[in-house]
């Protein structure tokens, strides 16, 4: 091979590297985004909201079911 063909092939190599660098980076950065939405989504982790003090309530119930149940209490 001559030098000017390799010096095409070396350039070329490097343009498809950074085309593909700057996919990847794209990507993390928009999974980033994603997860901050997440986040931002599910509130501060020690706030009580309507929907889990009914979902608590729910759980509590199952459970005085299930040890009357374990007690051989009818209901």
């Amino acid at each position: 091979m001559m030098p000017l063909e390799i010096l095409v092939i070396a350039i070329a190599s490097l343009a498809g590297l950074i085309v593909l660098a700057a996919a990847a980076l794209r990507g993390w950065n928009g999974w980033l985004a994603l997860k901050r939405l997440e986040l931002e989504r599910a509130g501060p982790r020690g706030a009580i909201t309507a929907g889990s003090l009914i979902e608590l309530s729910d759980v509590k119930e199952r459970l005085r079911k299930l040890e009357a149940i374990a007690a051989g209490v009818d209901l």
